[in-house]
C-alpha cells in the first residue's frame, strides 16, 4: 500500500486555486471588518473577546481528540497569561498547558516557524504531565506511526506516517515550505495544505492534531498581520466525521481539491461565528451603558448572566424561575423586576403564564 509521502511528487500537494477564489476574497474582506470592530471597542470588551475566542479554540481542539477541558479554568489560565484581571477560578493542569500554547501562538504569530517553536508548543502541551517518551521532541520510536481503528475488534490502518528516522528531514522541508509560501500561496489554500502536510508527517507521538490546528491559526494571522481570533476548531469539531473523512481522502494522493474546499468553507464559517460574537459583545457594551443607573443590582446580575450564555442566550429564554434562582429573590420581586426590564426595552417577552420567557432585546 502506497501512502501520500511515498509518492514520487511528495510533498507537492495540488489543487485548483480558482475553486476557492471566492472564499479567499470573502475571508480577507471579513478580516478587515473584524479588525475595524476590534479597534472600535473598549479594552474590557476586547480582552473578553480575545479570552472567549482563544478558550473556544483550545477547548474544541482538545475535544476533537477526546479530551474535555473546563471552560472556566481555561479562561482563567488565559487571563493569567495576558495579565488580565486576576480571577480566582481553579486552574486545572490540562487547561493551564493548553492556555500556554494558545497564548504562545497568539504572541508569536508573525515570527517565522522553526523546529524549536513547534517542539516548544509540544512541550507546552505535555511537559511534566505526560507518559510520552518524547516530550518537546519529535518521535524516535522504531515502531510504525499508524492511525488505527479497532472497531468491533477488527483493526484497520487508516494511515501510516513516515518512519521516525525520516521525521527531522521531513519537518525541515515542511518548515522551509511553510515560511517560503507566506507571500506566494493563497491564505486559505496555504492553511489547508499546511494542515494536511503536517498531519501526514505526524512528527509527534501525540498532540499532532492540536499543533496542526495551531499552525492554521498562525497562517490565518500572518495573512492579515493581526491575530486572527477565529475558532476554526469549533467548526471542525461540529463536522468531525466530515473533517476526518476529508483528511483520510488525502492519505494516498497529493491531489487535494476536496480537502481544500472543505477546509476553506470551515474557516469562513468560523470567521462568521467569530464576527457574530464580536458584534454581540459590542451590543452588550452599548446595552449596559444605556441602562447604567436605571436598573437594580438584581437586574444587573440577571442580565450579565444572560450575556454570559453568548449570542444564543438561554435555550428557550429566561423564565421567572431561573430569574429567581439567579437573583436570589422572591417571585413577587422577580415579577416586578422582569416587568420593569421589559418596559425599559432591555428584555422582550414571549408566551403566557408558566410558558412566559424573556429574551435580551439586542
Amino acid at each position: 500500500m502506497t501512502w501520500n509521502w511515498q509518492l514520487p511528487d511528495w510533498p507537492q500537494f495540488t489543487y485548483e486555486k480558482e475553486s476557492i477564489r471566492a472564499q479567499e476574497k470573502a475571508f480577507l474582506l471579513s478580516a478587515g471588518k473584524a479588525i475595524g470592530c476590534l479597534k472600535g471597542i473598549g479594552e474590557s470588551e476586547r480582552n473578553q473577546f480575545i479570552v472567549e475566542i482563544l478558550s473556544l479554540e483550545g477547548a474544541e481542539s482538545s475535544k476533537i481528540e477526546g479530551e474535555v477541558l473546563d471552560r472556566a479554568s481555561l479562561q482563567s489560565s488565559i487571563r493569567k497569561h495576558f495579565g488580565i484581571d486576576g480571577d480566582r477560578a481553579k486552574k486545572g493542569e490540562k487547561e493551564s498547558r493548553m492556555a500556554k500554547l494558545l497564548c504562545d501562538v497568539y504572541r508569536s504569530f508573525n515570527e517565522p516557524l522553526t523546529n524549536k517553536m513547534v517542539c516548544r508548543w509540544h512541550a507546552e502541551l505535555f511537559d511534566g504531565h505526560s507518559k510520552l517518551e518524547n516530550v518537546g521532541e519529535y518521535r524516535t520510536h522504531a515502531d510504525p506511526m499508524q492511525i488505527v481503528s479497532n472497531r468491533l475488534g477488527s483493526p484497520k490502518v487508516f494511515f501510516e506516517a513516515p518512519p521516525s528516522e525520516k521525521v527531522q528531514e521531513e519537518m525541515d522541508r515542511f518548515i522551509d515550505w511553510f515560511n517560503s509560501t507566506l507571500k506566494t500561496e493563497s491564505v486559505l489554500g496555504r492553511a489547508a495544505l499546511a494542515h494536511v502536510y503536517f498531519e501526514s508527517i505526524h512528527p509527534f507521538e501525540d498532540g499532532n492534531g492540536r499543533i496542526g490546528r495551531a499552525l492554521v491559526e498562525k497562517i490565518l494571522s500572518q495573512a492579515i498581520g493581526h491575530p486572527a481570533l477565529i475558532a476554526v476548531s469549533k467548526v471542525l469539531e461540529s463536522k468531525k466525521s466530515e473533517y476526518y473523512k476529508a483528511l483520510e481522502r488525502c492519505n494516498r494522493t497529493l491531489e487535494v481539491d476536496p480537502w481544500v474546499e472543505f477546509f476553506a468553507n470551515a474557516v469562513l464559517t468560523a470567521q462568521n461565528e467569530s464576527i457574530q460574537l464580536l458584534e454581540f459583545l459590542i451590543k452588550k457594551a452599548r446595552f449596559l451603558t444605556k441602562l447604567s443607573g436605571q436598573i437594580n443590582e438584581r437586574q444587573e446580575t440577571a442580565l450579565l448572566r444572560m450575556f454570559a450564555e453568548g449570542p444564543s442566550g438561554f435555550k428557550g429564554g429566561l423564565s421567572a424561575e431561573k430569574y429567581i434562582s439567579i437573583a436570589k429573590t422572591s417571585r413577587a420581586t422577580a415579577t416586578r423586576d422582569l416587568t420593569d426590564l421589559v418596559e425599559k426595552g432591555a428584555l422582550t417577552k414571549t408566551g403566557e403564564l408558566r410558558h412566559t420567557r424573556y429574551h435580551l432585546n439586542l
